[in-house]
């Protein structure tokens, strides 16, 4: 097989979960001896096609094909055998064990029937070296950072003489150094005849790194192109699924009006610092003003508002509340100080499923509805009573199990949760995904409503129109890092869109006057 020739190969793959079509006849082709992007928002099917390509899945129809064969692989080991390689965003080794124990499992080198301790430090030693990767064999994995533990990850798939490596966020938690080192070895890869599939949500690395791009869309491919041809504002358009000149034209939402702010901030972030997440994040909110998140996935959106609410430990940087200073880490700390988080997440983060309605807008009001370690019960069905009725929350009583509701019932009552804390500081992450569009419209009521009645509302959201036409100000995120603050007073969409793809050249000129080009590579380095 010769550099060009396709390797491994999608043809009309489907597959279902519970009804829910994850990949629809999805075609996608890796050709050898080039580093091939796969690109998409959360739920695109990125990593439901890396599971069908190594076994994890078997599709429901369509065919995979290797080297032009069509290829049946029931388990991972079955693509492991004939040659794919795959390193994870989640280190998948054994932290007990030693790096060289880790890199050579299961095809430990043996004498007289015994692990060959000696020759395989010996080979993990040269195998470092070759990729100038400085660890000791011996070492515990364990007791390796988790950047050191990733580049063990991908010495274990150079050990095997693979002809396609498949890498799923393999850079998330590396820093700068080992970042380069991985695209020294994946381009070294490249030049010997590999096919390599590079998924990341940094998209200054794929112009950096990737040779082609291909883009999927709520389970569907959409686009397949030389990275070289794409500029930053396409790629974003088509993973959005936007025509930037008819962005604003499509979505009319049910925000209102611009609200009334007033009053000395009621938040205020300076210089938020997370480990490889966020690099020195600055935020103001006052009462009665709503600002929007906006950024692409992996840009620290979601880790800010975390880290605001102390779910995330910052390392550095200030948070007040009301003009107190609340300590960071502290989700305790945060909701004593007047903050509330509606996560993304609502069914792993959110709602316990299994209990009713009632039990789970009293969950975080609790220990304000006891008194000597006896809950009131008498309060917390008033409570109950008062939020179902405001948020008009569709329920045969309180009493009913809150899985049974609909996604927008279910989004309501976590509102619900929150709003019973009397928050002064309001973070939304995504609060209308998934539901429909009547509950869609009464929550963005609904925020305008907090709005008006003085509280500080953080809103994230992955509809541009929901963020111009919902927000005061725009916030742009990009890499952890703030790129841009918007007014979204006669801002547009495609405006936005073009922050969005990456502009850096917006910090200092009109937002109308932003180009729609992308960004040369120097540009496109991380700030």
């Amino acid at each position: 097989m010769g550099v060009g020739d396709p390797v491994l190969q999608t043809v009309g793959v489907t597959k279902s979960f519970g009804g829910v079509h994850a990949l629809k006849g999805v075609d996608f082709e890796l050709r050898a001896g080039e580093i091939h992007t796969l690109v998409g928002e959360n739920g695109a099917g990125k990593s439901t096609l890396i599971k069908v390509l190594t076994g994890v899945y078997t599709p429901d129809g369509g065919e995979v094909r290797y080297a032009g064969e069509t290829v049946h692989f029931r388990r991972p080991a079955d693509a492991q055998h004939v040659g794919i390689s795959t390193i994870y965003q989640e280190v998948n080794l054994v932290p007990l064990l030693s790096v060289a124990r880790n890199i050579f499992l299961g095809r430990e080198p043996r004498r007289f029937g015994l692990i060959d301790v000696r020759a395989m430090n010996k080979r993990a030693r040269e195998l470092m070296a070759e990729l100038g990767i400085d660890i000791d064999v011996t070492a515990e994995l364990g007791r390796l950072g988790l950047g050191s533990q990733q580049m063990v990850a991908l010495a274990r798939a150079m050990s095997v003489d693979s002809r396609v490596v498949i890498m799923d966020e393999p850079t998330s938690s590396l820093e700068t150094a080992e970042v380069e080192t991985l695209f020294r070895v994946a381009r070294g890869l490249r030049d010997r005849g590999v096919g390599l599939v590079f998924v990341s949500h940094r998209l200054d690395e794929l112009w950096e790194l990737c040779d082609r791009v291909t883009i999927l869309r709520d389970g569907e491919w959409v686009h397949t192109e030389p990275m070289s041809e794409m500029t930053r504002l396409d790629l974003v358009s088509k993973m959005l699924g936007r025509d930037v000149e008819e962005v604003r034209a499509e979505g009319a939402t049910e925000f209102g009006s611009s609200h009334r702010q007033a009053g000395e901030p009621a938040l205020v972030v300076s210089g938020l610092e997370v480990a490889n997440r966020l690099h020195g994040v600055d935020l103001t909110v006052r009462p009665g003003e709503v600002v929007g998140l906006a950024g692409l996935l992996g840009s620290g959106r979601s880790e800010t508002v975390k880290a605001v609410y102390g779910a995330l430990k910052a390392r550095s940087g200030e948070i007040t509340v009301a003009g107190r200073k609340v300590r960071t880490g502290s989700v305790r700390g945060a909701l004593a100080s007047g903050v509330a988080l509606l996560s993304e997440d609502r069914k792993a983060e959110g709602i316990v499923p299994d209990l009713s309605v009632r039990d789970n807008i009293a969950l975080a009001v609790l220990p304000r509805m006891s008194r000597a370690g006896v809950v009131s019960e008498a309060r917390i069905d008033a409570l109950v009573d008062t939020f179902m009725k405001r948020l008009r929350i569709k329920a045969s009583s309180p009493d009913q199990k809150v899985r049974e509701l609909s996604g927008g019932n279910q989004q309501k009552v976590l509102i619900a949760r929150w709003l019973a804390t009397e928050p002064t500081v309001f973070l939304l992450d995504e609060p209308t995904r998934g539901i429909d569009v009547g509950a869609k419209a009464e929550v963005q009521g609904l925020i305008d409503e907090l709005a008006d009645q003085g509280l500080a509302v953080v809103l994230i959201s992955s509809e541009m129109d929901e963020l111009v036409e919902g927000a005061d100000r725009i916030v742009v995120l990009h890499d952890g890092h703030v790129q841009a603050e918007l007014d979204s007073t006669d801002l547009s969409s495609s405006e936005l869109l073009a922050a969005l793809a990456g502009d850096r050249e917006r910090d200092s000129r009109p937002a109308s006057q932003a180009p729609n080009q992308a960004p040369t590579q120097t540009e496109g380095q991380h700030a």
